[in-house]
């Protein structure tokens, strides 16, 4: 007898034996019992979960003479012939290579007809979704009224190609790609019954290469059987399929958290006599990253969606213990960042090693947040906690709520020191330290100049609503005495609307320009400070914002 390939030979036969599909099996068992089998069911999901095998064990449950419960006896000659495909009751049609219209008007004229033993004859269509439309409109009368002892089975991995006309008319079912832990649980069974030795990590890396499929993680098994001619041990196996060992995978991740850039070097020296793909080694390396944050996050419980060997856990659980969420939030967005260059290259392993040592040398964010608190930049801290009284950011301080607000003190300066300009910004301070609404008023005013000891100021015209307020007796009197005060005895002013607005400037305008500059003195030192400089060539970024610590 001819050899049978391990996905043939281990096909589930009942759905007991129907690995990581357990909603589907007890749905369809529900459904078989309470009789409540609809006449039309769509099978859709990934390759390799059990479609086709799901639809032949429900077959046979229908057909089976010795069926206990609707479980077949896998004996008995209806269950062998549905098991071999050869059951004359059991029409099962490929709708990639029958996908015309008239396949569909034969299968149509064949649905009358009595089965030829039992009680159902079952039409099982695979990849359904490659019918054509004019087939698919054939199908549409049969597939909603068919005859009481016809069932329709579909099989798609492609349900989004399937016309609403038929999904309106089956109840669907949704197979969901199997865990690697399932499928590696699975994959023990049979080596047992295989007599075939394997370590169990050497299973973890083909149920992780099977990708969510059981067929997938049986065909390697089977070529990895073949070749190995022995024992399967998880070098054998990376060698065999061509996979980046996980050792030295696991290696680079623990000298990239702790920045040691020697081991890093030794890892790309493996790396270059191993001949392994680049971009198949940063896709490995993210996904480990990621790894490491949900172990880091879960804590000591296993979290669902992280499948990995029990060793894998434990090693990953004691790295996160010395490096922080936000060191691999770091790491990760630099590996990402390489992910999606090495593929636009044409030196993809001279990108991938620059992207490791860059890795390898990057600073953590402990340093970045330590530099940026005020210890590396005392100068620079100091500015970053000065403002002006009329700054419209408040200085910092230790508890803001325990200190209430108190108005700014008077400012002492020799106004003939200053400029016209400077002397109408200090008089607007003054005027702020004393009467803060008052000034909201007059800090709006433009200052077109002074000339023989005459302010001469100008309302904007979009602040008209300014005029009546300012030309009162009382608001005059108010600001002829704050000018006394300030500029000495013999001062005078006039305000007019609008009149020279270019060449005016207000109070305000000087604040906002006296702030932006200062921003940008301060932006400035941050980005020519060296460890700033070395974090930004490390994650090939730029400084957005700075912000005051609270």
């Amino acid at each position: 007898m001819s050899y049978q390939v391990i996905a043939r030979k281990w096909r589930p036969q009942s759905f007991d034996q129907l690995v990581g599909q357990a909603h589907i099996s007890q749905t369809l068992q529900n459904a078989l019992k309470n009789g409540r089998l609809p006449h039309a069911l769509l099978f859709t999901g990934p390759r390799g979960t059990g479609k086709t095998s799901s639809a032949r064990i429900l077959a046979k449950s229908l057909r089976c003479a010795n069926a206990k419960d609707f479980v077949p006896c896998n004996v008995c000659q209806d269950c062998l012939d549905v098991a071999a495909s050869r059951a004359v009751d059991v029409i099962e049609i490929d709708g990639a290579s029958n996908n015309g219209v008239d396949a569909i008007r034969e299968l149509r004229d064949t649905v009358g007809y009595m089965p030829s033993s039992g009680k159902y004859k079952v039409y099982i269509i695979d990849e359904v979704h490659m019918l054509s439309t004019s087939a698919f409109n054939a199908l549409l009368k049969t597939l909603e009224e068919p005859p009481g002892h016809v069932v329709f089975i579909m099989a798609t991995t492609e349900a989004h190609k399937i016309p609403q006309t038929i999904l309106s008319r089956c109840q669907r079912f949704d197979f969901r790609s199997i865990s690697t832990r399932q499928i590696t649980d699975h994959l023990k069974v049979i080596c047992k019954n295989e007599n075939v030795n394997a370590e169990e990590e050497a299973l973890w890396v083909i149920a992780r290469q099977g990708d969510g499929s059981m067929r997938d993680s049986q065909s390697l098994l089977d070529q990895v059987i073949t070749f190995a001619n022995g024992d399967l041990t998880r070098k054998n196996v990376i060698d065999i399929l061509g996979l980046t060992d996980r050792t030295m995978l696991l290696e680079t991740l623990a000298a990239l958290v702790n920045r040691d850039t020697d081991t890093v070097i030794a890892s790309i020296e493996k790396f270059h006599s191993a001949g392994y793909d680049p971009s198949l080694f940063i896709q490995d390396l993210l996904e480990n990253i990621r790894h490491l944050l949900l172990i880091k996050i879960s804590g000591d419980s296993k979290t669902q969606i992280i499948e990995l060997p029990d060793s894998e856990i434990r090693f990953l659980q004691e790295l996160g213990s010395s490096v922080t969420e936000e060191d691999i939030h770091l790491l990760f967005d630099m590996a990402l960042k390489g992910a999606n260059e090495i593929p636009r290259t044409s030196e993809p392993r001279i990108v991938l090693e620059m992207v490791l040592l860059r890795m390898s040398q990057a600073p953590r964010v402990a340093q970045l947040q330590a530099l940026l608190s005020g210890g590396a930049l005392p100068d620079m801290s100091a500015k970053l906690s000065q403002t002006t009284s009329s700054a419209p950011r408040k200085a910092a301080t230790a508890n803001p709520m325990a200190m209430p607000a108190q108005p700014a003190p008077a400012r002492k300066v020799d106004p003939m020191s200053l400029t016209p300009q400077e002397r109408w910004f200090e008089f607007v301070q003054m005027i702020k330290s004393k009467d803060a609404m008052f000034a909201a008023k007059v800090e709006h005013l433009l200052f077109l100049g002074e000339k023989d000891k005459n302010l001469s100021l100008s309302i904007p015209a979009k602040m008209g609503f300014l005029k009546d307020q300012l030309s009162e007796k009382a608001t005059h009197e108010k600001i002829q005495d704050f000018i006394n005060g300030f500029f000495g005895a013999g001062y005078s002013f006039d305000i007019q609307i609008g009149k020279d607005e270019q060449k005016g400037t207000s109070a305000q305008a000087i604040v906002q320009q006296k702030q932006q500059q200062k921003d940008e003195d301060i932006k400035r030192q941050v980005a020519d400070h060296p460890m700033i400089r070395s974090a930004t060539a490390a994650v090939k970024g730029q400084i957005k914002s700075i912000k005051e610590r609270p």
